[in-house]
């Protein structure tokens, strides 16, 4: 049987190990629920929002070398603090990108300062008619000016095999969608890229990491000028 003082003296020892076991573990667990919380966007941070198809997907490209990731990072280094978000779906037509519009928007955490919309290219390597890509494409738009979001159309150029009749109707269809809307407009998304080889992947469809590269660096400039609009 213990004496008074050795139980006091018990005591006060558990006390102080139970007081460093729950120190450490709280020097253990803070940076973890710390790191579990979602960053807060700062108040000069702009959200882009990039609807298309496999091209802003980044298809064939590790995740960190697709076109969303980079131009993220090349806005940064030219000084502008953007997030973006990545709507990219690979082999989606205008029409596919309306329909899926609404709900992805309303799913985002905090609306775009600026949406890229690059959709078409698959329309037209389908030869979907004109009329209907252009009707999905004024839809797009003008839902995303309901909601007050700025605007920036990434044109397409219709390929030559398909005769000039389509390509009359095809390739100005973006540069007047834009007028129409009052939106910031880059005509070709995959200028100086298609048809060169060294630019793309094997299928001589879709940019490889230095495609991208490029098309990064030459919308970049619309893309601050339609944020300062």
């Amino acid at each position: 049987m213990r004496s008074g003082n050795e139980s006091e003296g018990g005591a006060a020892l558990q006390g102080r190990r139970g007081f460093l076991v729950h120190a450490a573990l709280t020097a253990l667990t803070l940076p973890i629920a710390a790191a579990a919380q979602p960053r807060p966007a700062p108040s000069d941070e702009v959200h882009i929002f990039a609807l298309g198809d496999s091209l802003t997907a980044g298809f064939g490209l590790p995740r960190e070398l697709g076109f969303v990731p980079q131009l993220e990072a090349h806005l940064r280094r030219h000084g502008v603090p953007a997030r973006l978000t990545n709507a990219g779906v690979s082999g989606d037509t205008a029409a596919q990108g309306l329909r899926r519009l609404a709900w992805t928007l309303d799913g985002l955490e905090r609306k775009p300062d600026l949406a890229i919309v690059a959709l078409g290219a698959n329309d037209m390597l389908r030869r979907l008619p004109v009329a209907q890509t252009r009707a999905a494409l004024d839809s797009i738009l003008a839902e995303l000016a309901r909601r007050e979001v700025k605007l920036l159309v990434a044109g397409m150029i219709a390929a030559p095999n398909l005769g000039p009749d389509y390509a009359n109707a095809y390739s100005p269809m973006f540069a007047e969608l834009a007028r129409a809307h009052d939106a910031a407009f880059h005509p070709f998304l995959l200028d100086g890229v298609a048809g060169d080889r060294a630019l793309n992947q094997a299928d001589g469809l879709h940019p490889n990491f230095q495609g991208v590269k490029r098309m990064v660096s030459a919308i970049t400039p619309r893309v601050i000028e339609a944020l300062r609009q």
